[in-house]
């Protein structure tokens, strides 16, 4: 469970960064990420789990 909390904690830490640095950057962006199309958007999402599942099953073996 501590493992679990650090993991998460360090996510929000990464996520939390750019927003920190720079919140005009991400308003602009945050705006051109309105126009992207629903589906480039749902594989760009699917691409971001099927990473993340193969580095924790190589991180974890």
């Amino acid at each position: 469970m501590k493992f679990l909390l650090c993991v998460i904690g360090l996510v929000l830490i990464i996520e939390g960064l750019p927003y920190f640095a720079f919140p005009e950057k991400i308003k602009a962006c945050l705006m051109r990420l309105s126009e992207i199309p629903d589906r480039a958007l749902r594989v760009m999402g699917l691409s971001a789990i099927v990473t993340g599942l193969i580095l924790v099953y190589f991180g974890r073996n």
